[in-house]
């Protein structure tokens, strides 16, 4: 009893979410270099998991983000509030930085000691806004990141650039991140956000939360789970605060404070409010469950399809039909067509055009195969020209080859005699 008694306290769930917060942290400044998740608004493209997509491939991008989307609320089916209370990234720099307010009021306390209170609390104050400020430029310039190309918006910044919609954006943001750093922080979580109310409608009898069970009135009520509460609520009031985020803060303080009576803490995770301790224990399944992850599973499928089928260089061809034909000088019949050429992948690409089932025609491009850089499009204009001295019908079917691809079209000329 006494080995039980003197048990030290591991504050298991702190520690791994401060973890989880720190690669959380290093994914939101990687992320936009790397190209993995990123909008380039200027140049159209939406980056995603290495693939650089153009607005116009519509279907993968909308399978991209709904599979995003239905991640979220498959996680909150299953997890509850698990991505408020590790992966939000309000909530993240919220306690960052009203830790960093806590620790520059102590160091200041402890090291100027002798000053009034007043200039103490001007110090720490005026050290903990500088350092805000600096964070507060760095974040904005890593969120538009997101949208603007990194070293574009780089160059923006140096320049102190406030004209364009970048420059403006980059200057909005550093603001609004200062005063949510400053004054805001998790207030933002119970007035703005909405995902706590939307929670209410994605979870279930059986979804992730923590509650507080004292069926034998074990509690000694030392408070400490309100303490360390960052939303300030009492968790043996209700599981179902909206001010709570189920980060586990109170289970650890719970399991600290009776672990060293010897005696185990009354605040836990559970699958549901009348279910098990999820400790040890698999989350029931029900056709709800069964049912989101069948659709996750769709829009993953649908998203793998729509990249396994993409073309990295995309061709299209269409007549020009203002002229219908024209006849040259050389007694030939000319036609007008328009190409435009897309590389998507990362390599340069030559394209070259050749036509089928149109014997004699002449095909006037120059040059041919056409040389396109990668992340760029090409278009132009070419004709076709056929002998006029072969009969044939007015409109004759033949086909563009480009490739891989097969293009039909139609050659119009006049009657043959």
């Amino acid at each position: 009893m006494a080995d039980t008694a003197r048990r030290e306290p591991t504050l298991a769930w702190h520690k791994m979410r401060k973890r989880v917060h720190l690669w959380c942290f290093l994914a939101f400044l990687i992320l936009p270099f790397c190209n993995l998740v990123r909008f380039d608004i200027p140049r159209q493209r939406f980056y995603f998991a290495g693939y650089e997509l153009w607005i116009n491939e519509f279907a993968i991008v909308f399978f991209a983000l709904m599979f995003l989307m239905f991640l979220v609320v498959v996680s909150s089916v299953f997890y509850g509030r698990v991505y408020c209370g590790y992966l939000c990234p309000q909530m993240i720099f919220s306690e960052a930085s009203m830790a960093l307010e806590a620790r520059l009021r102590r160091l200041v306390t402890k090291r100027f000691i002798d000053w009034k209170p007043k200039w103490r609390q001007r110090l720490y104050q005026a050290l903990f806004y500088a350092i805000v400020a600096a964070a507060s430029v760095l974040l904005a310039f890593v969120f538009i990141s997101y949208f603007v190309e990194p070293r574009d918006l780089l160059r923006r910044l140096l320049s102190l650039d406030i004209r364009t919609a970048a420059g403006v954006s980059g200057a909005a943001v550093t603001l609004v991140t200062f005063l949510d750093f400053s004054l805001v922080r998790l207030r933002f979580c119970t007035t703005v956000c909405p995902y706590g109310y939307l929670q209410g409608m994605l979870s279930d009898s059986h979804t992730l939360l923590v509650h507080y069970r004292d069926d034998t009135h074990q509690c000694i009520e030392c408070k400490k789970c309100v303490r360390v509460c960052p939303m300030g609520i009492d968790i043996r009031q209700s599981p179902f605060q909206i001010e709570c985020v189920h980060c586990a803060e109170c289970i650890d303080a719970c399991d600290e404070i009776l672990g060293k009576l010897g005696k185990p803490g009354l605040i836990h995770y559970v699958w549901g409010e009348k279910g098990p301790l999820a400790a040890g224990k698999r989350q029931p399944w029900d056709a709800r469950r069964i049912i989101v992850l069948a659709v996750l599973l769709c829009y993953a499928s649908g998203l793998g399809v729509a990249l396994a089928m993409r073309r990295p260089v995309l061709v299209r061809v269409s007549p020009e039909r203002a002229t219908l034909y024209r006849l040259g000088p050389d007694g030939r019949v000319y036609n007008l067509f328009r190409y435009t050429i897309a590389n998507r992948g990362a390599k340069p690409a030559a394209v070259a055009f050749a036509i089928r089932e149109l014997p004699g025609a002449r095909l006037e491009l120059q040059p041919n195969p056409v040389a396109v850089q990668p992340g760029a499009s090409l278009a132009s204009t070419f004709e076709i020209s056929e002998s006029g001295d072969v009969r044939h019908e007015m409109v004759t079917h033949f086909t563009i080859v480009t490739g891989d691809d097969t293009i039909p079209m139609t050659f119009l000329a006049p009657e043959g005699k």
